[in-house]
C-alpha cells in the first residue's frame, strides 16, 4: 500500500521558511545600525583630533585651564597710626541739682529748659517779702543797740572825767566800762543777724553756680519749696507726692569729658606718656563707627587696675564745641598711641588666615602666584601693616583668594595701590590724617 502524505506537512515547511526569513532580516538590521555608528564616531574623532592639532590657532588644548580674573595691589610703605580703641561713657564735668537754700513760695522759673545758662544767671525767683521784712527788723535792732552804745560811751567818758576830778567813785566807772563793752557785743551779734538777714534775702533769688546745660523743668512756679527741694514736682507720678526735687539740674558738658578703659596689657606706653606730659590725642566716633564726633585729649588715668575686669580707667577731655556729645552717651574712643613713619602696608582683603598660617597670593612672572607666609601688625583704615614676608613693589591678589593654588595662572582686571584701598581716599578727604582707623594691634 502506497503511504498518504500527512496534511499538515506543507503548513509545517513554510513556518520554518517565514522564521529563517525573520531571522535573516534582524541580521541586516543590526549591521545596519552597526555601521552607522561606526560612521558617525569617526567624523566626530577626526574633529577633535583636528583641533587639537589646531590649538595654536582657534582652540584650547584639552584640560587647559583660563586664566583666573583677581583683582591686585602693589605693597606700599607709609606711615600708619597706632590707635587703641574702647567703648566709653561720656560724663558730664560736674553736674549739679539747684536746690533752695530757703523756704518760701516759688513766684517764677526764669531759665529755658534743655538750653544752655551762664554762671550767675537767674534761675528762680523765691517770694522775697518775708525776708525784706526780716532784714529791716534787724536793721532797726542794729540802730537800737548802736544808740544804746553811743549813750553808754558819753556817759563812761563823762564819769572817766568826774574821775580825775575824785568826784565818782572808780567802782561806778568801772560798771560803765562793762555796760560799754556789753553793749558792743550785742551790736556785734546784731549786725551779724543783720547781715544773715540780707544773706537770706539774697538766696531768694537762685542763680546758677555753673554754666551749663540746663536739663527739663522738674517744678513749676507756685510750688512751696524748702531747704530740702521744691514740695510737688511735675515729673510726680501722683499729685499729692511730698517727695522734694531741685528747681533745676545743670550738666557742665562745655568741656565734656569721656571715661574709657583699657586692658592692662596695653596701658604701659599710655601711662608713661601721660605721665611724662604728653598729650595724646583721643577721637570719639558714634555708635556705628561711622561718625567722627569729636576730637580731644587724654587728660588723666586712674590710680589703680580694677581686679576683676583687669582694666584702667582713663578720661579724655573734649571741647564739644558743637553739643556732639551728651551725658551717659555711649561713644567708641579711639586712642592715638605713635605713628609709624615707614610701615609695609597692603589692603587687609589681601590677608588670609588657614591652615599654613597667614598669607598672602604674590603675583609672580608670568602673571602666575604663589602662596607666601607673611607676619601682620597693625590694622588701620583697610590697610594691614606687614612686618615679614613680602617686600615694597610687590603684587598681591586683593580678591579672589579662594579660588587659587599656587602656580595657578591670573588675570588682574582691576589693580589698585595700596595707599589708595576701599574706602580710604574717603576717610582721608573728610578727616585728612584723622580717617577712621578699624581696630589696632597685631594679628
Amino acid at each position: 500500500m502506497t503511504a498518504q502524505p500527512s496534511p499538515s506537512a506543507p503548513h509545517t515547511s513554510a513556518s520554518h521558511k517565514r522564521r529563517w526569513l525573520w531571522g535573516g532580516v534582524s541580521v541586516a538590521l543590526l549591521a545596519a545600525g552597526g555601521l552607522a555608528l561606526l560612521g558617525s564616531e569617526h567624523p566626530a574623532q577626526a574633529q577633535m583630533q583636528g583641533g587639537g592639532g589646531g590649538g595654536g590657532k582657534g582652540g584650547m588644548a584639552r584640560g587647559a585651564m583660563p586664566p583666573q580674573p583677581v583683582t591686585a595691589s602693589v605693597v606700599k610703605t607709609q606711615a600708619v597710626p597706632v590707635w587703641l580703641t574702647a567703648l566709653g561713657t561720656v560724663t558730664p564735668r560736674s553736674y549739679v541739682n539747684v536746690m533752695p537754700r530757703v523756704a518760701g513760695l516759688l513766684q517764677s522759673v526764669d531759665y529755658k529748659q534743655g538750653q544752655m545758662v551762664r554762671a550767675g544767671q537767674l534761675l528762680a525767683q523765691i517770694d522775697p517779702r518775708p525776708f525784706r521784712i526780716a532784714v529791716e527788723q534787724a536793721t532797726a535792732q542794729v540802730e537800737q543797740t548802736q544808740a544804746q552804745l553811743n549813750g553808754a560811751q558819753s556817759d563812761l567818758q563823762r564819769y572817766e572825767t568826774l574821775l580825775t576830778q575824785d568826784s565818782i567813785s572808780a567802782q561806778q566807772v568801772s560798771d560803765q566800762r562793762a555796760t560799754v563793752a556789753q553793749l558792743k557785743a550785742t551790736l556785734d551779734a546784731n549786725k551779724a543777724a543783720l547781715d544773715n538777714a540780707k544773706l537770706q534775702l539774697s538766696w531768694t533769688r537762685i542763680t546758677a553756680p555753673v554754666s551749663g546745660l540746663a536739663g527739663l523743668r522738674p517744678v513749676d512756679a507756685g510750688n512751696m519749696v524748702t531747704t530740702s527741694g521744691a514740695v510737688g514736682s511735675n515729673t510726680s507720678t501722683s499729685s499729692s507726692t511730698t517727695a522734694a526735687s531741685p528747681v533745676a539740674t545743670i550738666a557742665q558738658v562745655q568741656p565734656v569729658d569721656v571715661t574709657f578703659a583699657l586692658p592692662q596689657q596695653q596701658i604701659g606706653e599710655v601711662v608713661s606718656q601721660l605721665m611724662a606730659g604728653k598729650q595724646l590725642e583721643t577721637q570719639s566716633w558714634d555708635a556705628r563707627n561711622t561718625r567722627l564726633l569729636e576730637t580731644g585729649k587724654l587728660v588723666a588715668a586712674d590710680n589703680q587696675i580694677n581686679s576683676t575686669t583687669g582694666t584702667l580707667n582713663l578720661r579724655a577731655e573734649f571741647n564739644n564745641k558743637g553739643l556732639t556729645l551728651f551725658p551717659n552717651q555711649f561713644v567708641n574712643v579711639r586712642l592715638l598711641v605713635r605713628t609709624l613713619p615707614e610701615a609695609m602696608v597692603v589692603p587687609t582683603t589681601a590677608v588670609a588666615v588657614g591652615a599654613p598660617g597667614t598669607y598672602v597670593y604674590v603675583i609672580g612672572a608670568g602673571n602666575k602666584v604663589s602662596m607666601r607666609v607673611v607676619k601682620t601688625g597693625v590694622v588701620y583704615d583697610n590697610l594691614t601693616q606687614i612686618t615679614s614676608g613680602l617686600q615694597p613693589g610687590e603684587q598681591v591678589v586683593t580678591d579672589g583668594l579662594d579660588r587659587l593654588r599656587d602656580g595657578r595662572e591670573v588675570k588682574v582686571v582691576q589693580a589698585q595701590t595700596a595707599g589708595a584701598a576701599p574706602g580710604a581716599a574717603a576717610h582721608g578727604n573728610k578727616h585728612g590724617a584723622h580717617a577712621k582707623p578699624a581696630a589696632s594691634g597685631a594679628r
